[in-house]
């Protein structure tokens, strides 16, 4: 067994959130060609509503990822999340159950190791499981605004990842990409994966979904799609997978 690289852990001070607004702020920013802010931070209102979790490297204390996680009661209250802000998401106020959204996920630049990610998950997952959580969801982004450079990932969300017809998410962003209707190619499985987010692949392998179409965002230089997870639907052995990381 290799030796555990990376812990997560939740966020307990104004320390920690300065600390991963800066992380985000390097990754959203510096990292995508974006302009950087003038106080070297990505910071909203939703910060102080939600959980953060920082994942750092045991050897040297560096921090290697972030995301935060904003607890919802059900989906009466789906309104109050930061993707409603950019998705019509009314078919989803009827879930009488628990939900999380995830947001602001962002791995260093320069970090690619994979152990991330896998520690991102532990970390995730122990919190849906402690938390009772019944639905996951969120907002992947690609990098860029380029629609064509992700064809055949597009072609594949539309063919085979499409959110339930009751829950999908309707237009609500002014600029989008409405690829279920532009991209009707067969796709190459191959080329789709490779050009998806690592973290939208691994919604993907749980059984998540998505929104027929993505919203352009052109302050931070991406095309996200939201994406949604019912945690009763992930296959056992990949729930068993999940629960065994180390978060």
């Amino acid at each position: 067994m290799s030796k555990l690289r990376y812990q997560a852990r939740m966020g307990e001070n104004a320390e920690d959130l300065l600390a991963v607004q800066r992380l985000r702020h390097d990754a959203f920013f510096a990292g995508r060609g974006v302009a950087r802010r003038a106080d070297g931070r990505d910071a909203d209102g939703f910060d102080e509503k939600c959980d953060h979790v920082l994942v750092e490297n045991i050897g040297n204390g560096r921090l290697v990822a972030t995301f935060r996680l904003l607890p919802i009661c059900s989906g009466a209250d789906i309104g109050e999340s930061y993707s409603a802000q950019f998705y019509e998401l009314h078919g989803l106020t009827s879930y009488d159950r628990k939900m999380v959204e995830m947001g602001r996920f962002c791995v260093a630049p320069g970090e690619r190791d994979p152990d991330i990610l896998r520690a991102v998950w532990g970390a995730l997952a122990a919190y849906v499981d402690r938390e009772g959580v019944e639905m996951l969801f969120g907002c992947s982004s690609f990098h860029g605004t380029d629609a064509a450079a992700y064809a055949d990932a597009f072609a594949m969300l539309r063919e085979e990842h499409l959110a339930p017809k009751r829950w999908l998410p309707r237009i609500k962003a002014p600029n989008v990409l409405r690829f279920a209707q532009r991209f009707r190619l067969a796709p190459d499985r191959k080329k789709a994966l490779s050009s998806m987010p690592p973290l939208l692949r691994s919604y993907l392998s749980l059984g998540g979904w998505v929104s027929d179409h993505a919203v352009v965002d052109r302050d931070l230089n991406t095309l996200h799609v939201f994406t949604g997870l019912e945690i009763a639907s992930i296959p056992p052995n990949r729930a068993r997978v999940l629960l065994a990381t180390p978060g």
